[in-house]
């Protein structure tokens, strides 16, 4: 079938918004009407070239919409249902049985590869292939292909538009506090940077009844965002003493960090503001892929820390984007207060926006 999609076909430069090709949903695979997707990081650093991905490539994994379409075999969703699409996984594998299925350890070629499993391309055009399967879906575009591992059926309570997101960024920033490093009520947790991951983190902080939760980030806007979604202290890491002003608040540190940023400072001081046996999760993704850490072994033994890589918030998508989606309904997680929509179309002015801070979410909306 013809759909509309933004395709990623040069390195560094603007999304082609384009007719292509879409394969007909196979037996094991559900077709999604999409209704609006999230603008993700992880979306640019494919433009970027931070991961290889082969271009041209359609991206976004950030969908929410309505099922067109199932294939014979699948008995989770019917057409007319509203769903989430999220990251993919086998459903086989040994983390996978565990219940782990962020760590699945078919991961990489389920949602990298730009291709389905058995190597053959979902879109295409004029008869050339494009990398797409983009974390199973490929949603910058009106309809993509998913299957039962990633489609999650919402309620009909909450404003679909708004979802999408739910299947990565703001699953992994509430995830990494609620599921990864389960916080515990009257905690203290430090928070490096303020984008949709960082702020999601902070909602979920709130949630988990956290005591002291401290944003770490540069944009004052942005910190005052975190202080109305529920930071009891914002830091500005350009003119403070981060580690220092952590200090003066918990003498003996904090019992959690996480960074969101991907920055190698921001992770080196998270270390120095944490107590004994503190957690330091890490979500963000860095600007280069050779990135490396250092780790003080000496104060890394004798305080017991543990560091650890965060991966989709430890999400079981099945029962964690409802749960989300049931508490923005509550109003307890105004994920809507970070969000900006636009139109499809204007893909490339939201990346301009996001990038640049002029907003902290883009959503795009068919």
């Amino acid at each position: 079938m013809k759909i509309t999609a933004a395709v990623a076909r040069e390195a560094h430069k603007p999304f082609c918004v384009e007719e292509v090709e879409l394969s007909e949903p196979r037996d094991n695979e559900i077709l999604v009407k999409i209704t609006a997707v999230g603008l993700c990081h992880t979306d640019l650093v494919v433009v970027d070239r931070v991961l290889p991905i082969p271009l041209p490539a359609v991206l976004g994994h950030e969908g929410s919409g309505i099922v067109a379409a199932v294939g014979k075999d699948v008995t989770k969703v019917k057409p007319g249902d509203r769903v989430v699409l999220t990251f993919n996984s086998c459903g086989k594998c040994s983390t996978c049985a565990a219940g782990e299925p962020a760590y699945c350890q078919n991961f990489m070629g389920l949602n990298y590869a730009g291709v389905r499993p058995d190597g053959s391309a979902t879109i295409c055009s004029c008869g050339q292939p494009f990398s797409a399967s983009f974390f199973g879906q490929s949603s910058f575009a009106s309809y993509a292909l998913g299957n039962e591992q990633n489609v999650v059926k919402v309620a009909d309570d909450v404003d679909l538009t708004l979802l999408g997101p739910l299947g990565c960024g703001f699953q992994t920033g509430a995830g990494a506090v609620m599921r990864s490093l389960k916080a515990k009520p009257g905690s203290t947790i430090v928070i490096f940077g303020g984008g949709p991951v960082g702020l999601s983190a902070v909602m979920g902080a709130k949630v988990q009844g956290c005591a002291n939760i401290i944003l770490v980030e540069p944009v004052a806007v942005r910190r005052e965002l975190g202080l109305e979604l529920g930071a009891t202290v914002v830091i500005d890491p350009v003119n403070e003493d981060v580690a220092g002003r952590v200090r003066a608040i918990v003498p003996a540190g904090a019992n959690y960090a996480l960074d969101t940023s991907g920055a190698l400072p921001a992770i080196h001081t998270a270390v120095n503001c944490l107590t004994v046996r503190g957690e330091l999760g890490l979500v963000g993704v860095p600007s280069k892929p050779e990135a490396e850490i250092k780790l003080n072994l000496i104060q890394a033994l004798s305080l017991g820390i543990t560091v650890r890589g965060i991966i989709e918030g430890d999400s079981v998508p099945d029962e964690f984007i409802p749960e989300l989606a049931a508490l923005y309904r509550d109003g307890k997680f105004p994920l809507d207060r970070l969000v900006k929509t636009y139109p499809f179309a204007a893909i490339n002015e939201a990346v301009e926006d996001q990038t640049k801070g002029r907003c902290v979410k883009a959503i795009l909306v068919f």
